[in-house]
């Protein structure tokens, strides 16, 4: 596997699709996802320039960051439960997947105990899937204005993962879904949402497409997992 040069290929192919969407590459983040890799692999990536980092599990994250760079920034890009907000709060720039008011409303008492404010996107559950997590896009609209409020947390955007095809033209409708409902919900805030984390190994190119800001990118940067994949690892993280 030469890191080097899947990471000149994934920023190849990010401009090109920048470019068939007239958008400036700049404005969208490569979010390398380090699941089932270790520090080591981390530290290979930063040495080529790569900044920001995902991990889907807590545990993981608390194990492997403080092994890793001090210039790093680290979200988690997994389903975060609340008896892990607390760590999640310390150790993460930002949290990905939050998929309630509920959550919503626990990382903001953790991130008060810190004195931060902890920028989070809201996962939406676009197709209706029952084996995946996030918002059903009505309730995400009706909760909006409450976790808006929440003072030590900051809306940056939307997040999803689209049903698994191997066609990535097949995710298209989702990734339009998306970016309707961050309009919807600018809107109800008389502001601008920066962020859509959508896209993955397999889709990215056309999530770029259809206005994707970050990109989770795992197995086409660092090669398949060193451990078998679990049902839950299909969501959120490649």
């Amino acid at each position: 596997m030469d890191l080097a040069a899947n990471f000149e290929t994934i920023r190849r192919r990010i401009a090109d699709a920048c470019a068939r969407a007239k958008r400036d590459p700049r404005d969208v983040q490569l979010l390398a996802v380090t699941k089932g890799h270790g520090p080591e692999a981390v530290a290979a990536a930063a040495g080529l320039g790569q900044t920001l980092f995902g991990e889907n599990k807590v545990q993981e994250a608390k194990a492997k960051i403080q092994l890793c760079p001090g210039r790093l920034r680290w979200h988690m890009i997994g389903h975060l439960q609340s008896n892990k907000c607390r760590d999640a709060a310390q150790l993460f720039d930002m949290i990905e997947g939050v998929d309630s008011l509920a959550l919503a409303t626990e990382i903001n008492k953790q991130a008060e105990k810190f004195a931060k404010t902890l920028p989070i996107l809201l996962e939406v559950n676009v197709a209706g899937e029952s084996s995946k997590f996030g918002y059903e896009p009505d309730a995400l609209v009706a909760d909006f204005e409450q976790i808006n409020a929440l003072p030590k947390i900051e809306i940056h955007g939307l997040m999803t993962v689209p049903p698994y095809s191997p066609n990535p033209e097949r995710s298209r409708d989702s990734f339009r879904e998306l970016r309707a409902l961050k309009e919807r919900c600018e809107e109800i805030l008389g502001a601008p949402l920066p962020h859509l984390s959508m896209g993955m190994s397999g889709d990215f190119e056309i999530a770029i497409e259809e206005g994707a800001t970050i990109v989770r990118i795992g197995t086409a940067l660092f090669g398949p997992r060193s451990y078998a994949k679990t049902k839950r690892d299909s969501d959120s993280e490649i």
